[in-house]
């Protein structure tokens, strides 16, 4: 299994830091309900297939953010990748209504048959509602977009097969338990698990609630180009 392992950044003091996912405010300055959520989240234990390590985490959405970014590997190929964010606003934020926010990228290239689906982005998006309802997490204030674009080649690039890759941009607001802290471990579960579906991975069978999403994953598929 794999582990989240790494520093959380904190930039509510930051006129000297320079972003970097290694850095960390002093102690008293980190929110106590944040530093727990971060905490979860680097100890989560995830499926082998993952790849996920720390990643410098925006500076101006949250006086408190912390950032993954995954990817799901077979072998040499990358299924697909993401990012998963989580911001803290200790006041409140009245478009959140509440004061954590998980943000998210997930992408994966798809093949052609597959990419022409009318209901494509449909379907990606109740992944994403699935995967946190199958884990039993209650949530507020989803937003976001579906996107796929497609690319041909040409010329010099002719021998290139066509290529459709989608995008998967969303947020949320988790609901908040005791102390104030949401259940970050159990929201980095789902996002993990909307991330194996977008690669074409079978659902885990490492708990109860992964038999309770009723989707059926898209096919094995090459990996994302880099961007």
């Amino acid at each position: 299994m794999a582990a989240a392992q790494g520093h959380f950044s904190d930039h509510s003091n930051s006129a000297e830091d320079k972003g970097s996912a290694e850095a960390s405010a002093e102690p008293d300055a980190v929110p106590h309900a944040f530093r727990q959520a971060v905490e979860a989240l680097r100890s989560a234990r995830l499926r082998p297939e993952l790849e996920i390590e720390p990643t410098r985490p925006p500076q101006r959405l949250a006086p408190h953010a912390y950032a993954l970014e995954a990817a799901v590997v077979d072998g040499d190929d990358d299924l697909a990748d993401g990012r998963l964010v989580l911001l803290h606003e200790p006041a409140g934020h009245d478009a959140w209504h509440g004061t954590f926010r998980m943000v998210t990228l997930v992408r994966a290239e798809l093949e052609p048959e597959m990419a022409a689906d009318p209901l494509l982005p449909e379907v990606c998006w109740s992944w994403l509602t699935g995967a946190l309802e199958a884990r039993g997490l209650s949530y507020g204030e989803p937003s976001g977009t579906v996107t796929r674009a497609g690319s041909h080649y040409f010329g010099g690039l002719a021998d290139r097969r066509p290529a459709t890759q989608i995008e998967i941009r969303a947020s949320w607001t988790p609901r908040e338990g005791q102390g104030g802290v949401p259940d970050a471990a159990a929201h980095l579960a789902a996002w993990c698990d909307l991330l194996c579906q977008v690669a074409g991975l079978p659902p885990s069978t490492a708990g109860p609630a992964d038999n309770a999403t009723g989707v059926v994953s898209l096919p094995q598929r090459r990996g994302p180009q880099q961007a």
